[in-house]
């Protein structure tokens, strides 16, 4: 895992330029030692480049549901190609990480999420990370050696919530086991409702920030897939 700022790819679209305008004009809470840490994980082979600039656009959500609750530190997480997978630095505000996540082309490849969860496993021991969220669309990995790094997460207290997109049954098995081994969430998403993933990537950062209770406040003002990702989280 190379644990560095990611590669710079092409200009913003203007999409991302008019988020990150308005992002830009969040009020931001100050660091500190309180602030949840998330690792946001994402599956960059060639399969998800049709919505990659999609969920560059409603990642900011996850900061603006913690602003009221201490603020919320990410580290962007990915995999593409032959045997890359990469970790960013920790950021604290949405425009970092639209501009790290700006900066990565998707790459043909098998996925990696083995080395996503020995990531996890490693950076919560050094220290505390509230949750994992993965969105991806396939799995290409021995399911045994996936369950007992899943167990180990959670064991260590980290709900991991997965995000399938689209309806391969392999993903969905797997996506399923890992969300059941670490007490977290596993829900399918419309890739062409950005709302739907928007809501949800903001229910987890709201969980991470304020534990149950924020994340079933959320849930019974959004309703819809929060309101089912909650229902798992007990």
């Amino acid at each position: 895992m190379s644990n560095q700022d990611l590669p710079s790819r092409r200009g913003a679209t203007d999409p991302v330029s008019s988020f990150l305008d308005k992002v830009a004009q969040t009020p931001r809470p100050p660091a500190g030692v309180g602030r949840a840490r998330l690792i946001f994980a994402m599956d960059a082979t060639a399969s998800r480049e049709p919505s990659w600039d999609r969920a560059c656009q409603v990642q900011g959500q996850m900061f603006l549901e913690t602003a009221a609750l201490g603020g919320l530190d990410i580290q962007l997480v990915y995999y593409r190609g032959f045997n890359e997978c990469r970790a960013s630095r920790w950021v604290d505000n949405p425009s970092d990480l639209v501009r790290l996540m700006t900066g990565v082309s998707c790459m043909a490849g098998q996925t990696k999420i083995r080395r996503v969860l020995q990531h996890a496993v490693k950076e919560t021991g050094r220290k505390r990370v509230a949750a994992l969220v993965f969105v991806g669309d396939c799995f290409e990995e021995d399911v045994d050696e996936i369950g007992q790094l899943a167990g180990q997460l959670g064991m260590l207290g980290v709900r991991a919530f997965l995000f399938q997109e689209g309806d391969n049954p392999d993903a969905e098995r797997a996506f399923r086991q890992i969300a059941k081994l670490t007490n977290g969430a596993h829900c399918r998403f419309d890739a062409g409702s950005p709302d739907q993933l928007r809501n949800l990537l903001g229910a987890v950062a709201a969980y991470a920030a304020g534990g149950q209770k924020a994340l079933a406040q959320l849930s019974n003002r959004l309703g819809g897939a929060v309101k089912l990702l909650a229902s798992q989280v007990r």
